[in-house]
């Protein structure tokens, strides 16, 4: 589970992020961290739809090379 800094440095910088859900990379959804609890986290799509998100997803920065969820 990510991190409430790392979570938080995220939301400060405003810095676009992936969730992966699973191995499929359509179902990954990109956005920027909202806000968050000890379970959720709200991540804000493109479109501006608010997206409620299990904190137990793989959360990384859009940027870089998506990560295999099946390699872990």
């Amino acid at each position: 589970m990510i991190s409430d800094e790392q979570l938080n440095a995220y939301r400060i910088s405003g810095e676009k992020v992936r969730v992966i859900r699973d191995a499929l990379r359509e179902n990954d959804v990109r956005g920027i961290v909202v806000a968050w609890d000890d379970t959720h986290v709200l991540i804000r799509r493109p479109n501006r739809n608010v997206v409620k998100l299990d904190r137990s997803y793989i959360i990384q920065p859009s940027k870089e090379e998506r990560i295999d969820p099946l390699a872990e």
